[in-house]
């Protein structure tokens, strides 16, 4: 016979097998209820709306870009090799002299390729029998050689000194400046946000128009850019007027760039 100490034991020891069994199934029903939203979060959104915003950001240029072009003809190649490399070394003295340092002076292209001439057959025969006429050929008349240089100008300001002497050292042709902004990466972040601060409250006002609630941003997508027009410049322009006067410095205004930064963003809504 079952005593009533035993009794209340086996009620006791019952109770904690019952709390395990609830406990058990709680913690299963609450991670799948858990898998369920977080697979809801992921799931493909339906009802979405795109806005886009624009920031621009403008910023007073820090550096220019020279590039000059050394461009020699010679009947040999190794002659117009010389004479390139004569002329390359003579405008690097003046980029040196200017105060540019070696690690803003770079070969940007060098070629090297045969040149020819069509030349016409020449008919000395007119009498009957006389043998076939020869067709015109392509014969080689020389070699061209040429090497563009990309030079940095960090003083802006001695952008137009420096295209003046490289047209007096015998540049062939001169490119530039074009005015840059040496590290614009916070322009660039400041102009993101401009944009993203257009693009949202756009959507919240869209969102208001539309009685809706923006719930999440379903994607993002973002285009950049800014700069100048780069002037275009002749080498031969430097050196004297028609009335055999110095030509004046040449001066350049860097003006200012801008740094845009278009987004577009796409919104869940309920």
């Amino acid at each position: 016979m079952i005593t009533e100490q035993e009794k209340q034991k086996i009620i006791n020891v019952g109770f904690v097998f019952v709390s395990i069994v609830a406990l058990f199934f709680i913690a299963k029903i609450a991670t799948e209820f858990k898998s369920y939203r977080v697979m809801g979060n992921d799931a493909p959104a339906t009802n979405t709306i795109s806005v886009s915003g624009t920031g621009e950001v403008f910023a007073v240029p820090d550096v220019a870009k020279v590039r000059y072009t050394v461009t020699t003809e010679a009947k040999t190649l190794a002659a117009a090799q010389k004479m390139a490399s004569e002329k390359t070394n003579a405008l690097l003295a003046v980029v040196k002299k200017a105060g540019i340092a070696d690690k803003d002076v770079k070969t940007e292209s060098y070629t090297s390729y045969p040149k020819y001439e069509w030349q016409e057959a020449r008919v000395t025969c007119l009498a009957i029998g006389c043998p076939p006429v020869t067709p015109g050929k392509q014969v080689l008349t020389g070699f061209e050689v040429s090497q563009t240089t990309l030079v940095t100008v960090r003083a802006v300001d001695t952008a137009g000194v420096l295209v003046d002497e490289l047209g007096k050292a015998g540049a062939t042709n001169i490119s530039g400046p074009e005015f840059t902004i040496d590290n614009d990466d916070k322009l660039k972040i400041e102009a993101r946000q401009k944009a993203i601060a257009d693009a949202k409250d756009k959507a919240e006002q869209l969102a208001s128009d539309l009685g809706v609630r923006l719930v999440r941003i379903v994607s993002f997508n973002e285009n950049s850019g800014g700069g100048m027009p780069m002037p275009y410049y002749r080498a031969e322009m430097a050196v004297a007027n028609d009335a055999g006067k110095a030509t004046p410095p040449t001066t350049f205004s860097t003006g200012e760039n801008k740094i845009t930064s278009d987004v577009s963003i796409t919104y869940e809504i309920r």
